[in-house]
């Protein structure tokens, strides 16, 4: 598999079920480690090879540069879906009320209910849990975004939501590669294209 992708670019990754679209995306996170060939990322530090650079300096990556939106929220007990979303803000420095206010316009832009921002999302159905994972992985500037299947159970109007977002970003200069259930939501955004068989 070789591609490559530049600032503002969508790449979307398609195949059949098994054929590694998730697995592609994980590697490049290092929530997986390859076993062979080189990713080269050029970071604001400069190129960097994802797939052999210490663990150290993937979380920095992580913290600062690289994002990652799937369709599974990991919650944490008794932590609030506006503490988790404002959570990636506080990180980079922000204050703790541009952190909240940024994340309070998140929720309200994908359509969490503003009485359940100060609950737990491990009360919360799946389509709620999936907005508080979009908040949390969009409110920081990225200049790299991997989407693992982030429309997967969200309803028509979160979608259109999301796209929104991702259309911003990519205007921003965001590059993302995205495995996506409804391929037909990101058409206008994709650039390229690449089939894992």
């Amino acid at each position: 598999l070789s591609f490559m992708l530049e600032e503002g670019q969508f790449l979307l990754v398609s195949g059949s079920n098994g054929a590694g679209k998730s697995t592609l995306l994980r590697c490049l996170y290092r929530t997986y480690l390859p076993t062979s060939g080189c990713a080269f990322y050029y970071s604001k530090r400069g190129v960097v090879d994802l797939a052999s650079m210490a663990d150290i300096d993937i979380a920095l990556l992580r913290r600062e540069e690289i994002g990652f939106v799937t369709q599974f929220l990991r919650q944490r007990p008794r932590v609030t879906a506006l503490d988790l979303v404002a959570e990636p803000l506080l990180a980079l420095g922000a204050s703790t009320k541009d952190a909240l206010d940024a994340a309070c316009d998140l929720l309200e832009a994908f359509g969490l209910k503003p009485e359940l921002w100060m609950a737990y999302p491990t009360t919360f159905s799946g389509g709620e849990q999936q907005k508080v994972n979009l908040s949390r992985a969009l409110i920081a500037p990225r200049r790299l975004l991997l989407l693992d299947e982030p429309t997967a159970s969200l309803d028509v109007t979160t979608r259109a939501a999301l796209i929104g977002r991702l259309t911003e970003k990519k205007r921003q200069g965001t590059a993302m590669i995205g495995v996506f259930h409804h391929p037909e939501d990101v058409r206008s955004l994709i650039d390229a294209e690449v089939i894992l068989e």
